[in-house]
């Protein structure tokens, strides 16, 4: 039986292409721009990122326009699909918005729905759908299912520098403060998601002492339905805390996903951040 609920989200969520593909799931690319010069996030490798990141023009980011989504939504309709579009945070993005207003032209038919996260705690929500949707399940019940998943993502960051964010301006509720602080002191921040909204969690003195704060996070008692590792240019690093992570929680180590965060992350985080999404198993949120 040919599936009938099509899942869209945007370039934001992590994903690898493999996992995209055989999920159907369609991604709509975010825009990076690097002064006069501008890309779709789809459009650039990793390493093409940021060998323009050190060049003379800080990187930005933008949604995409509400057309793009029109355009998306409208082929899959006239295909005889309903669409569930799931885009990052819209709390620090205007993404959700620029979906939600396109989504008004074609009634009951897309659906769009805010993540409340970034990264994998955008992607495995993705994931989660187009899992269902392929098993036929309703619309309503994919919508549930992704409200029961987002109550139980974890998902926390440690930042190698607050530059990025200070750029980015994603950050202003607790960047004064954070200002202050970095003048006397060389610490690093950790950061976290509540409803959506960027949080400070703590500061640490160093590097170090901030990786061992982030599996702190992890309580070794607890299920994970799905735990990763997101990085901006720390394999060896990411590779070594995914280890550690499984040997505190007992989550199997082939079962830890490792990834490089995309242009959207690396652009208001920067270079050198270590982020790990957990996930509970049900029952232990």
């Amino acid at each position: 039986m040919e599936q009938l609920i099509q899942i869209v989200t945007d370039s934001s969520c992590d994903l690898p292409k493999r996992f995209l593909e055989r999920l159907k799931i369609i991604v709509v690319p975010l825009i990076v721009r690097f002064g006069p010069e501008e890309y779709s996030e789809l459009e650039l490798s990793l390493d093409e990122f940021w060998a323009k990141a050190t060049g003379p023009h800080h990187p930005h980011t933008s949604q995409p326009s509400v057309g793009t989504f029109e355009e998306v939504f409208s082929q899959l309709v006239e295909r005889g699909k309903r669409v569930l579009c799931l885009t990052v945070t819209g709390k620090h993005s205007g993404t959700y918005n620029a979906a939600n207003l396109a989504a008004q032209r074609f009634g009951e038919t897309v659906e769009v729905l805010d993540s409340l996260s970034v990264s994998l705690g955008l992607g495995f929500q993705a994931m989660a759908a187009a899992k269902a949707a392929e098993a036929g399940q309703s619309m309503q019940e994919i919508v549930s299912i992704l409200d029961d998943m987002r109550s139980r993502i974890q998902l926390t960051i440690l930042l190698d520098t607050l530059e990025n964010l200070r750029y980015g301006g994603r950050a202003a509720s607790f960047m004064a403060v954070m200002d202050r602080m970095t003048r006397i002191l060389n610490i690093k921040p950790i950061v976290n998601f509540v409803d959506g909204q960027l949080r400070l969690v703590r500061v640490v003195r160093t590097f170090r002492r901030g990786v061992n704060r982030l599996l702190d996070t992890v309580e070794s008692a607890e299920v994970f339905e799905h735990l990763a590792v997101v990085h901006t240019r720390r394999k060896e690093l990411a590779a070594e805390i995914a280890d550690r992570l499984a040997e505190r929680s007992g989550f199997p180590r082939e079962r830890i996903w490792v990834t490089e965060a995309t242009a959207v992350l690396a652009c208001h985080a920067g270079e050198g951040v270590i982020g790990i999404v957990a996930i509970k198993a049900r029952g232990q949120a």
